[in-house]
């Protein structure tokens, strides 16, 4: 598989990533199975966090066995140092490794969470420890809110950014554009979430992937594909696929005809199924 730079993390990677939430709730012999079977095809990108309840554990030993092929990623929902140095070394232990590759702040989404991760006592000391002790290499966040992700772009110079970078909030209202400039502008590396997402559950709709809280592209791969090709078009190195392996192994189907150009054609496709769903978007807009 094609490896690109991730931003100045100067990491190649691969443009697809393992989303660790698919090894949540399954045997530690799936677990290990679909690791094996991503290192297998190529993926290089693993990216997990300890609020995907048994992952880390279920994960940690296969991932071991492939420790020196792999760039790990892993997250903090903790916002105070003490918290996020617990959870961080926790989750090394789990994930039976020395260090992280990329260690970010996940799900920001309030200036609560700045004010306190910024404050005395917040997460970034907890940061700065664990990059001079050698525990991270590179700095990342998760968004939650494009305004937050500014303030926070602002506050710290991040080496990678995960956003969604989903279709329907992109052309309905420009949400993840300043985000994608920022990226730009100072190299950073963008991940790119909520691609396959296409709108909200219904009420008594059929939760065919109960660990997605959004509902999934699973049944339309025309609109799959031009989903995962508007990732790339806003810049994203790597894609995060939805929590469940039938979403890997869709985006693994698309994956190298998905790093093509949208065409016009394609790009009013686009509009009008994000259109469709303008009532039902994941996130609210503007913020």
């Amino acid at each position: 598989m094609k490896q690109q730079r991730l931003g100045r993390t100067e990491l190649l990677v691969t443009p697809m990533a393992y989303a660790g939430v698919v090894s949540m709730n399954e045997t530690p012999a799936t677990a290990a199975a679909f690791v094996d079977h991503a290192v297998a095809n190529g993926i290089n990108y693993f990216d997990i966090a300890p609020s995907y309840g048994n992952a880390e554990e279920h994960t940690g030993p296969a991932l071991r066995r492939h420790r020196d092929r792999i760039y790990l990623a892993c997250k903090s929902s903790e916002r105070s140092a003490i918290g996020m140095k617990r959870e961080l070394l926790a989750s090394l232990r789990r994930l039976r490794t020395d260090y992280f590759d990329v260690y970010q702040l996940h799900a920001l989404s309030t200036q609560e969470d700045l004010d306190i991760l910024f404050g005395e006592g917040g997460g970034m000391e907890t940061i700065a420890w664990a990059r001079q002790e050698g525990l991270i290499r590179f700095v990342g966040c998760s968004l939650h809110s494009e305004e937050i992700g500014l303030e926070a772009c602002r506050r710290y110079d991040f080496d990678t950014i995960l956003f969604p970078m989903n279709w329907a909030l992109g052309l309905n209202c420009s949400w993840g554009r300043r985000i994608a400039e920022v990226c730009r502008a100072s190299d950073k590396g963008l991940l790119a979430m909520k691609t396959l997402a296409w709108r909200l559950w219904r009420e008594g709709e059929p939760r065919v992937y109960p660990k997605s809280w959004c509902r999934p592209i699973f049944d339309n791969d025309r609109l799959a594909l031009l989903a995962m090709k508007y990732g790339f078009q806003m810049g994203a190195q790597i894609l995060i696929p939805p929590g469940n392996f039938d979403s890997s192994n869709l985006m693994w189907k698309l994956l190298e005809e998905a790093q093509k150009p949208l065409t016009d054609e394609e790009f009013s496709y686009l509009r009008h199924e994000a259109g469709a769903v303008r009532d039902e978007m994941i996130f609210t807009p503007g913020i």
